[in-house]
């Protein structure tokens, strides 16, 4: 796998060049260690019992690794495993993998968040699965669980790096008492971005209404790519990376800072609230209060925000108020992979070290740790949306949104690009809503955001217009 300068920044191209000089231990068809009786593997996360992700750690220190090790006692197999913890933001925990995978040591067993992947590969640090572990990985019955859409949280060209961790996924969310107000539906969904629109209209007879809030702007930072500009962008066929080129000033992208402009150039949305240092708290808080009637967000929006119990946003009406739709294409069969519906989504993945001693015995760890009762176990009685269909069936049965995002979104999600340059993008695009949000014209706006990609990514060539 090749490397280029452009794709790889920070502190894995200080350490790239090392890495490549020379070669990753482990794969093969029959990975080292295999029939050993006495192993010793560790655990890695950014997760520490008292303090960050507390219960994460709790699960890996005291249920994980008893369980693991009681497991391969029955088999025969004396097993020591430990655990690493941090509790540090996350780019310094990045940084620490960084260097131990670098320098050959580290864990056997590592969780990182899915966005790290390709640039991990890219930089050297990170082998497929199966090339780690031998022909175990693809023989594993947990991938019949995890739809491919959701595997492609930890897949980089077409190949299985991690098994992804819980994931989540965007929707529309609405108001059923504003919509009655409006004589609109209460079991909407709509069927392409026009009718997103015409509801929009429709809201704007009611007063003090903001119709539709779509995120748009830098001050609302990755929530407006998550919510925003990529769902659109996915949902006009396009991607933002595809075949080693990055999207430029092409169609899709006209295609999404036009419906841009249309909520915000045509008193659909609030423009000066997605310039608000707090916007989206502030969007929330109106949702929350009855003042918005359409709002894209994940799933987190109602776990979270508007949560009666303990949201940020408390709507103690939820239940009864509010409603949801999949984000449909800009028209039916428009979306990439020719979908009706699409949606993005985020997470983590946990990874092997290509160096590990034992790397049979870490994907067996690895897949413990993502079996049907481990997952369970880890969730602790909450309602989150895991990788595994068959958990998500069982401890999402009480909870309709959930179950909706778990059965009807992800099987059709799509992610971000793995790749170290892409954050610089994402705030381009950030910028090119804001750009069209305040007024400017659709092509002003892509030709300046293509000549900012341009800047980052290493020149035209690199980019698809």
């Amino acid at each position: 796998m090749s490397v280029t300068p452009r794709r790889v920044t920070g502190v894995l191209a200080a350490l790239t060049a090392v890495t490549l000089a020379t070669t990753a231990c482990g794969g093969g068809d029959e990975p080292a260690g295999k029939d050993a009786k006495n192993i010793t593997l560790t655990i890695a996360a950014n997760a520490i019992a008292g303090g960050k992700n507390s219960a994460s750690a709790e699960w890996i220190e005291k249920w994980v690794i008893p369980r693991f090790v009681e497991a391969q006692k029955a088999k025969g197999v004396t097993a020591k495993v430990s655990f690493v913890p941090s509790g540090v933001d996350d780019e310094p925990y990045k940084t620490k993998l960084a260097l131990d995978l670098r320098s050959k040591s580290g864990a056997d067993v590592m969780s990182v968040d899915g966005i790290w992947v390709g640039e991990f590969a890219q930089a050297g640090y990170l082998k497929p699965l199966s090339e780690v572990a031998g022909d175990q990985v693809d023989s594993w019955d947990g991938w019949s669980q995890i739809p491919e859409s959701v595997q492609g949280l930890g897949t980089f060209e077409d190949k299985k790096y991690g098994i992804p961790q819980g994931t989540d996924g965007r929707v529309l969310y609405f108001n059923k008492k504003l919509f009655a107000r409006a004589g609109l539906p209460a079991d909407w969904q709509p069927k392409s971005w026009q009718e997103i629109l015409d509801a929009g209209t429709k809201l704007k007879a009611l007063p003090g209404v903001t119709p539709i809030q779509i995120n748009a702007g830098t001050a609302m930072g990755e929530a407006t790519t998550m919510q925003g500009a990529l769902p659109l962008l996915v949902g006009a066929g396009g991607e933002i990376y595809k075949d080693n080129k990055w999207a430029g000033a092409n169609q899709p992208v006209k295609d999404m800072l036009d419906f841009y402009t249309k909520v915000y150039g045509g008193g659909l949305g609030d423009p000066k609230l997605q310039q608000e240092a707090k916007g989206r708290d502030k969007s929330f808080a109106e949702f929350a209060a009855g003042k918005i009637g359409i709002l894209a967000e994940g799933d987190y929006f109602w776990r979270g925000v508007v949560n009666p119990k303990d949201g940020v946003a408390k709507m103690p009406d939820r239940d009864t108020t509010v409603g949801w739709a999949m984000i449909p294409a800009k028209q039916p069969g428009a979306g990439i992979r020719g979908q009706d519906f699409v949606s993005m989504s985020g997470g983590g993945v946990d990874v092997l070290n290509p160096n590990s001693k034992y790397p049979a015995q870490a994907f067996e760890l690895l897949a413990f740790m993502h079996s049907a009762e481990a997952t369970k176990e880890q969730l602790a009685g909450a309602a989150r949306i895991t990788s595994r269909m068959d958990v998500n069936k069982e401890v999402l049965a009480g909870d309709p949104l959930l179950s909706f995002v778990a059965e009807k979104v992800l099987p059709l999600t799509a992610y971000r690009p793995p790749l170290a340059v892409y954050p610089q993008v994402s705030v381009a695009l950030q910028e090119a809503t804001a750009a069209v949000a305040s007024g400017k014209s659709v092509n002003e706006a892509a030709s300046a955001y293509q000549k900012k990609v341009e800047g980052i990514v290493g020149g035209p060539g690199n980019v698809s217009s």
